[in-house]
């Protein structure tokens, strides 16, 4: 008899025709054993998840379980004979969560067995637990593998859409009131483009080596499913960049039109001061308290000499607009 284990999130036995039939206690790795398909969904926060694969499926290879239960990891495959690691990730959808913080799935895949890990939880494992129980999931390994990556890609969809209509609002609001708060909202965007692009670049790479992989369980059928999948990563990853291109371009507007206001607000402010540099001084001169100052005892000395600062003004505007300074 073999111990039950809170490790297990979820069981079951893959029958063959789309559904999945819930396996718990000893059926889990009776199942495990026999030549039927199971997957087993494994909590790999918890140390029971190890010591369940040491006792229940001794044959794989130690490195093998380390990568499913490591704590970081990125995306990756590996064949061993007959089976595969898979390590992919997908967009954090759960509450209160960053998208950009993205979740690992990790498995092991053979003709008989997939063994899966998750250390948070991930909505496109929700989805096949909820297909096997409808009669519509996997029939298979292969189905299984192209089924997940399908889930995990399709879900990036409407997160990588706002990412894209957020930075059109902002290219907007650039060219209609730039604003130095826009600035901070340009860059968290750019940094999202960059963390997701951490993570979904190698995912192609592994769609790739999936692709042209000659396991047995993987069908020509699997194949072009596949494809498929390769095809929507490599636009996630084209989209990515480009996001990430018009991020800096849009940045970089919004900085030639903030600067373009500070030059002109600058320049307004040098004529202003040219205008009253020598208004200034001659207020300065007629105002020091020596003798043989002209016009003191005259009584009309002060608007004779208001209407000449008027005149000076009205001539500086004159040759100002002469030589187009304004």
């Amino acid at each position: 008899m073999t111990r039950d284990t809170g490790a297990i999130l979820k069981a079951f036995r893959i029958e063959g025709n789309g559904k999945g039939t819930k396996l718990e206690g000893d059926d889990i790795a009776k199942t495990i054993k026999d030549d039927a398909l199971a997957w087993v969904h494994l909590d790999g926060n918890m140390q029971e998840s190890r010591d369940w694969m040491k006792s229940e499926i001794g044959y794989l290879d130690p490195l093998i379980i380390d990568a499913l239960l490591a704590e970081e990891t990125r995306p990756r495959i590996m064949e061993i004979e007959q089976g595969t690691l898979l390590i992919l990730r997908g967009v954090n959808l759960n509450e209160n969560e960053n998208p950009e913080d993205m979740i690992s799935i990790r498995a092991w895949v053979d003709a008989n067995r997939i063994i899966s890990v998750e250390r948070r939880p991930l909505k496109a494992v929700r989805d096949l637990q909820d297909l096997l129980e409808n009669a519509k999931g996997p029939k298979n390994s292969g189905d299984f593998i192209t089924m997940l990556s399908a889930r995990l890609f399709s879900r990036m969809e409407s997160t990588f859409s706002l990412l894209d209509e957020n930075l059109d609002d902002l290219e907007e609001l650039v060219l209609e009131d730039p604003d130095i708060s826009e600035r901070q909202k340009i860059t968290e965007i750019r940094k999202q483009a960059i963390m997701f692009r951490r993570y979904i670049a190698p995912q192609k790479d592994v769609m790739v080596f999936l692709r042209a992989s000659d396991q047995p369980w993987l069908d020509q059928a699997h194949k072009r499913r596949l494809q498929e999948s390769l095809d929507r990563v490599t636009r996630y990853v084209e989209d990515l960049d480009a996001i990430r291109e018009r991020a800096q371009i849009v940045k970089d507007e919004l900085s030639s039109v903030l600067a373009d206001k500070l030059n002109k607000n600058m320049y307004v402010l040098s004529v202003i001061a040219a205008v009253f540099l020598p208004l200034g001084f001659l207020t300065g001169l007629m105002g020091i308290n020596i003798g043989g100052m002209p016009g003191v005892d005259n009584a009309n000395a002060f608007w004779i000499f208001s209407a000449a600062l008027i005149v000076l003004i009205i001539l500086q505007t004159i040759i100002f607009k002469k030589l187009k300074w304004f």
